[in-house]
């Protein structure tokens, strides 16, 4: 299969025995898990249980100590963050981190990239027809927003390098219900529109909405892997992983 093939028909992202440490501590521990173009896939598991630093090692922002992070067929492991964005991974952060100095429409201009082959092309118009409130606030500085208008500035900021991936850390966290429900809506446009994600979450019902695909991780490692309907129905593995 040539190199071109493989893009096409593998999967956007593979990960394979990732493990990653913070000092001396082991944090993840051969992690594997795949996103297809033009699929939502959902990693749970309680606080703590290492998705946020899945997404920050397949980012490089923690540096994997030891496995494969395959992304578009090229291997980014042990790349600078900044070439990973590069290739068209995008990475909106738990911590919603906004230009708060900036405006709406500054900070978008920041995030701006050139279009990429096989990814969707994003303009300040489309990004604000996502979330129109946005456009409403396009001249306000960022940080007298709330935290849900952060979130979409954070998500639509991402939009603008035009990523083929983008992982979202969190997406649904510390948002009112009727935020929560417009990032959903908006999430499976993006996946209409050819954006395939991974998303990190604690909230079952959000991630059920809007995943394809579901993936357990539990102090470290995958316990579960398969379809979003299936873990909808299954409470033996939701009460072992999930609740609290």
């Amino acid at each position: 299969m040539t190199e071109s093939q493989q893009k096409t028909n593998g999967p956007l992202l593979k990960v394979d025995g990732l493990h990653a440490y913070y000092g001396l501590a082991h944090i993840l521990a051969d992690v594997a898990l795949e996103v297809r173009r033009d699929e939502v896939v959902a990693l749970l598991g309680r606080n703590g249980a290492g998705k946020s630093t899945t997404m920050k090692s397949v980012m490089g922002l923690v540096p994997p100590a030891k496995g494969s992070v395959q992304f578009n067929g090229q291997e980014v492991a042990g790349l600078e963050p900044h070439l990973i964005a590069q290739a068209g991974l995008g990475y909106v952060p738990e911590d919603r981190r906004v230009f708060s100095e900036l405006t709406v429409l500054e900070n978008l201009t920041v995030g701006r990239q050139p279009p990429r082959e096989g990814a969707p092309e994003w303009t300040i118009e489309r990004v604000f027809d996502l979330f129109p409130k946005m456009a409403e606030l396009r001249d306000r500085p960022s940080g007298r927003m709330s935290g849900g208008e952060q979130q979409m500035l954070t998500i639509i900021r991402t939009l603008m390098g035009n990523p083929s991936l983008v992982l979202l850390d969190e997406p649904s966290e510390g948002l009112a219900p009727i935020i929560v429900e417009q990032m959903a809506n908006a999430i499976l446009k993006l996946k209409t529109e050819g954006l395939s994600i991974l998303l990190s979450e604690q909230n079952l019902h959000f991630s059920d909405l809007v995943s394809d695909r579901a993936y357990i991780i539990e102090k470290g490692g995958i316990r579960y892997e398969g379809a979003m309907s299936d873990l909808a129905k299954d409470e033996e593995v939701r009460a072992a992983y999930l609740t609290v």
